[in-house]
Parts: structure tokens; C-alpha cells; sequence
């Protein structure tokens, strides 16, 4: 085999969700390691290295550049492959997109409200009760890659598309309750970049001269997403939501004289690295919690809150908010999935991390107890949640792929494929 042919089929194979959760799992296992290992000092020396300009806020920690930055790729490919869905896939009926909208804001209401219950009369606490609302999207689709390779392609969209807004409802919630200095105007710019970054998908006018011009048309795009990313950032929203707004205006249809619309050309080119360079490093960068003063934990208001915010509270609102849903609206299920498929899903939303432990820092600035304890939790939650969701996803995706038609079925004998 050439060099050649072996790097097209590496590249080939980083384009599997199963290859990139594997990775990113790998990584996350290494930051634990790592971080409670006699070289913590030197994880964190990595960490908290900081460096770039002061200009719009970007003199940043490496976790920062990461978590903010890096993982901005990760969004845009998951906000292309939603516009899709919604253009062209599972998405486009608004009766099934309306069901896993419905129970994400149910998923984050019911945390909220329990870690709120818990806390209750303990002074300091309740500013967390943020914490367990947030869904980690990227570890989240990983596992489910992992643990259900013969789940339906719909359970993966539901799980997306709740994320998604599930994240944004968290980035919400820290731009009003989190965040003193929300800045407007670079804000207001990027909202007018991202009109811009529309406008040119569309292939009419300036668009369709780019399109024929001899300038390679990453070398205005490039810098374009460049500086919503940064303008983003700046005005202190967390900035991967100008991954997935970019994503969500891509273009899914082809124009006359076009293979393949740019939505669909753009993540065959990103997939890889998003997959093989983007989770793993952000796994590593951002998983490294230390066990230390882990003991006692579940004796702790602020701990039991996280934990059963996220694995009893994801479960009973993403669960129970579907489920009702479908009773008081005209919400409905897909009907290749199951009642039960949702409820592993749900669990598996409990896996919390990055945005959790975001909130966390933001959440006990003045108390550093409360902040070590919730952050084990959001870590204890998390491993929870995978192995809870693990065993019922397992059993599920063991049924489908036990139910599945054999190859020799799928046509009866005499009769073709139109």
C-alpha cells in the first residue's frame, strides 16, 4: 500500500464517530491520569500557560484557546450536519424537531429546580444551580457513537439537536446570571459578519462573483469566521456558538455547475481533523479533574446536587418532558425509536464537563470549597451517567442489531431494487 493510499484511508477512518469517540475517550482517560499523577504540576503549568494578544480579550490560557477556540470547529461541524437534518433529513418535520426542543428546556429546567431543592437554606450554595442544567455535546455524541453503533440514525439526531439547545440555553443562562460585563458591540458586529457569512452561501450577486473569482474561497472565509469567532469571544457569549451559527447557515442544496453543495463539501474537508485533532486535544485539556478531596463527597449538599441534577434531573426532564409532550402537543416520537432508546439518551445527557464545570468556576468565585466539591461532582455525575446510559444503550443497540433484516432479506427472492 502507498503512502499515499494509507493517509487517504487514516483519514477515511477519522471521518467514523466510533474512531473520534475512541480518541476523544482516550484523552479524557489520559487528563485523569494525568492530572492525579506526580506530574499534575507540569499538566497544569500546560494548562494555565496563557498567551495572544490583549486585543478583543484573546490573551488566553491553552484550556481557554481549547475549550473556546478549538472546539468552535467541533460546533460548526455539529450546526452544518443539524442544517441538514433540517433541510433535508429527520429534521424537516416540525412535529419531530419540536419533541427534542421540548426536552432540552425540560432537561434543563428539572436540574435546576432539584439541585435548587437540595441547597436549599445553605448560604452560597444556590448560585450553583446552574451547574447540572449543561449538556457536554461532545463527549455526549461520543459515547453514543461508541456504546450504540447499531442505534437508529434518529436517536443520534435527537440527541444533536437537543445539545445544541441545550447548549445554548446554558450560554444563555451565563450571559444573564453568570456574566457582569456582557459587551454588546462586538456582538452587533458579529451579528452583522454572520449576515455576511450567509449572504455569501447563497451564490447570487458579490457571492456568485466569489464563486468564479481565481481566489481560492477560504481566503475569505477563513478570515471571516476568524473574526466572528473572536468578535464573539469578545463580547464575553462563549464563543463555539459562532460554530454552530455558521454551521446552521450553511448552504445544503447545489447550484447549477455544482457536485456538491458547499455544506456537505466543507465537512468532508473538516470531519477528520474535528474527529482526530479537535476532540482528543479538548478531551485532554479539559477532563483533568483531580480526585483529591474527593472523600466525603456524597455528604455534601452542593456534590448531591450536581450529581442528582444531572443523572435523576436529565432523566426526569429530558424523559418526562418527551413523553408528556407527545400527550399535550403535537410533538411525536420517531417511530424507529423507543421509549426506552429515550431514556438511555436521557441519561447520557447527564454527562456534564465543560460547560458544567464553566458555570462551577463562575458559580463559587469567593468559595473555593464549594467549587472543589462541585466539580467532583460534575466529574462523579458524569461517570455515572456514561455507565448508566452504557447499560441500557448496549442492550438496545445489541436488539437492533439482532432485529435487523439480513442482507439476504432485505430484497425477497425475484424481486429487484428500483
Amino acid at each position: 500500500m502507498s503512502k499515499r493510499g494509507g493517509l487517504r484511508g487514516f483519514v477515511e477512518r477519522l471521518r467514523d464517530d466510533v474512531v473520534g469517540g475512541f480518541l476523544l475517550i482516550i484523552g479524557a482517560v489520559a487528563a485523569l491520569i494525568w492530572a492525579n499523577s506526580g506530574w499534575s504540576d507540569t499538566y497544569e503549568a500546560i494548562r494555565t500557560f496563557t498567551f495572544g494578544p490583549e486585543f478583543l480579550h484573546l490573551h488566553l490560557s491553552v484550556e481557554s484557546w481549547v475549550a473556546d477556540g478549538l472546539l468552535a470547529i467541533f460546533f460548526f461541524v455539529v450546526g452544518n450536519e443539524l442544517k441538514q437534518e433540517f433541510v433535508h433529513g429527520e429534521l424537516r418535520n416540525p412535529r419531530r424537531a419540536m419533541l427534542p426542543i421540548i426536552a432540552a428546556v425540560c432537561g434543563m429546567v428539572v436540574p435546576a429546580l432539584t439541585y435548587t431543592a437540595i441547597n436549599l437554606g445553605r448560604e452560597g450554595a444556590h448560585h450553583g444551580w446552574g451547574i447540572p442544567m449543561a449538556t457536554d455535546i461532545a463527549f455526549a455524541v461520543a459515547v453514543l457513537a461508541v456504546i450504540g453503533r447499531h442505534l437508529p440514525t434518529a436517536l443520534r439526531t435527537f440527541l444533536l439537536t437537543l445539545a445544541i439547545v441545550d447548549d445554548l440555553g446554558a450560554i444563555i443562562v451565563i450571559a444573564v446570571f453568570y456574566t457582569a460585563d456582557l459587551s454588546f458591540t462586538p456582538l452587533l458586529i458579529a451579528l452583522v459578519l454572520l449576515a455576511v457569512f450567509g449572504y455569501l452561501q447563497q451564490g447570487r450577486g458579490l457571492a456568485a462573483v466569489l464563486d468564479r473569482s481565481p481566489v481560492p474561497n477560504w481566503l475569505v472565509y477563513l478570515p471571516l469566521a476568524c473574526a466572528i469567532w473572536a468578535l464573539v469571544h469578545a463580547s464575553g457569549v462563549h464563543a463555539t456558538i459562532a460554530g454552530v451559527a455558521m454551521g446552521l447557515l450553511m448552504r445544503t442544496t447545489t447550484q447549477p455547475g455544482e457536485n456538491t453543495d458547499p455544506s456537505h463539501r466543507v465537512e468532508h474537508l473538516i470531519q477528520p481533523w474535528s474527529s482526530g485533532l479537535v476532540l482528543p486535544v479538548f478531551a485532554l485539556m479539559s477532563a483533568g479533574v483531580s480526585f483529591a478531596g474527593m472523600s466525603g463527597i456524597f455528604g455534601d449538599s452542593v456534590a448531591l446536587g450536581v450529581i442528582i441534577g444531572l443523572v435523576g434531573g436529565k432523566l426526569g426532564g429530558i424523559f418526562g418532558g418527551s413523553w408528556i409532550a407527545t400527550k399535550l402537543t403535537t410533538a411525536e416520537l420517531n417511530p424507529s425509536l423507543s421509549w426506552i432508546d429515550i431514556a438511555g439518551m436521557s441519561l447520557l445527557a447527564g454527562i456534564g464537563f465543560t460547560v458544567s464545570l464553566l458555570i462551577t468556576e463562575l458559580s463559587f468565585p469567593g468559595h473555593p470549597e464549594m467549587m472543589a466539591t462541585a466539580k467532583a461532582g460534575v466529574l462523579i455525575a458524569s461517570a455515572l451517567a456514561t455507565v448508566l446510559a452504557a447499560a441500557v444503550l448496549v442492550f438496545r443497540s445489541a436488539h437492533y442489531r439482532k432485529n435487523a433484516p439480513h442482507p439476504r432479506e432485505a430484497t425477497e427472492p425475484g424481486q429487484g431494487t428500483s
